[in-house]
């Protein structure tokens, strides 16, 4: 069963976007999937020492899409325990990637990846970080996750995805 491993620069927008998100989807993927993606998190490259929540523009894009992060969530740093603990860790961009591979010991390299690799012809491509900009652009974030997630089941269902 893979553990998957969602990571953003803070774990403030995108990588508590993608955890809603498959926590959410995972039982529409088929009947084993939400068994099957029973451990799902998300933490931040370079999130600070201080659980913050989610941003509020990310949680208004989950919300209009009728998803939410669990009550209690908040920010989290990407902890060295979780290389060994998750069989996925998806990086949202480049810059996380880079960061997660300098963390990641050698063995356990292959786990890493970015979110849009799962999406047939996006492979290599970030989801861009919406932060400083306009509240449209947590819903294209949010649109480009959808992808990334339904790409990820159907590996899932491929049999292609690194499991325990």
């Amino acid at each position: 069963m893979p553990a998957v491993l969602f990571v953003c620069t803070a774990n403030i927008c995108r990588s508590p976007m993608a955890e809603a998100l498959l926590k959410a989807r995972r039982a529409g993927f088929g009947p084993a999937a939400e068994l099957a993606f029973k451990q799902v998190a998300s933490a931040g490259a370079r999130a600070g020492p201080r659980g913050e929540p989610i941003d509020a523009r990310a949680a208004a894009a989950l919300q209009r899409a009728s998803l939410a992060v669990e009550k209690k969530w908040r920010s989290q740093r990407v902890m060295p325990e979780q290389f060994e603990r998750y069989d996925l860790i998806l990086a949202m961009e480049a810059d996380n990637l880079k960061v997660l591979r300098a963390q990641c010991p050698p063995e356990l390299q292959s786990r890493l990846k970015l979110v849009l690799d799962f999406v047939p012809g996006m492979e290599g491509q970030d989801v861009p970080d919406p932060y400083f900009g306009p509240a449209a652009g947590f819903d294209h974030v949010l649109a480009l996750l959808e992808r990334g997630v339904a790409g990820l089941a159907q590996a899932w269902r491929d049999g292609r995805l690194i499991s325990r």
